[in-house]
């Protein structure tokens, strides 16, 4: 079975939370689907914001092919690739996961194709494309900042999956068990879902399930997967730009996950 954040993943805009401003009636992307267009764009924001959901919802409301590579696997080949695939559609969608992945000569390999409307590259990243993209890829895209969702989004999507026929239907919960959820998930909808599933693997989603479930995500994202490496970029971020506060929280962050303090 897919986990749960994927079989919960939104089919439409009308079903994305906590993006009202992207999204919404008067939403930037959503006046843009509802016009026609469709144009070259970088989707950034935090993780479990709904980056990628948004990408693929774009490509298919637009009505075009979409081909879905991440920067993290792909290189010159795949690029190639997809500009081929491109030339027998006359026109593609790529959809470009960790986009600030790609070196310069990858970045580099899209632009013709970007100029030439062969090719709409809608990428989604966590990390700030001023510092990661080339000027001139920068120039050919826009830009959409992405935001940690709201408690009470996160509350309405965790209600959401324990009714969904989706989701986890029938599982006994206790609505302080969720506002701790919501809360601990700090905007992140993906680690509140899998944190979520964890916890009803117990048979109750309680205020003790959830802190069992919270304590071994937490080890195994922020020590092991994406959400450590996130931390550590924004860390590094941080730093470079000289953002004090920012530095403090990420390395406190990093700290209470587990981190090794002689690797910080």
């Amino acid at each position: 079975m897919e986990p749960l954040a994927e079989r919960l993943r939104p089919q439409s805009l009308d079903e994305v939370l906590g993006q009202p401003h992207l999204t919404g009636p008067r939403g930037l992307l959503r006046r843009m689907l509802e016009g026609g267009r469709l144009f070259s764009m970088v989707l950034f924001g935090p993780p479990g914001t709904g980056k990628t959901t948004l990408a693929r919802l774009l490509a298919e409301g637009a009505g075009r092919p979409f081909l879905r590579l991440s920067a993290v696997e792909a290189g010159l080949k795949e690029v190639r690739q997809a500009v081929e695939r491109a030339r027998e559609a006359g026109g593609l969608v790529l959809l470009l996961d960790e986009v600030h992945r790609f070196n310069k000569a990858q970045q580099d390999a899209l632009l013709p194709h970007l100029e030439s409307g062969l090719l709409t590259l809608i990428g989604a990243t966590a990390e700030n494309p001023a510092f990661e993209l080339v000027p001139a890829l920068r120039s050919r895209l826009r830009f959409f900042p992405l935001r940690p969702l709201e408690e009470a989004d996160l509350l309405a999507l965790l209600r959401r999956a324990l009714e969904d026929p989706r989701g986890l239907p029938g599982t006994p919960y206790e609505e302080e068990a969720l506002r701790l959820l919501a809360r601990a998930a700090e905007g992140d909808a993906r680690f509140a879902l899998n944190t979520l599933e964890l916890a009803a693997s117990f048979g109750r989603v309680d205020a003790g399930s959830v802190r069992e479930a919270l304590g071994a995500e937490r080890f195994g994202m922020d020590r092991q997967g994406d959400r450590f490496y996130d931390l550590v970029s924004a860390l590094h971020k941080s730093l470079r730009g000289s953002h004090v506060d920012a530095a403090l929280y990420y390395l406190a962050r990093l700290l209470q996950g587990g981190s090794d303090p002689r690797y910080v």
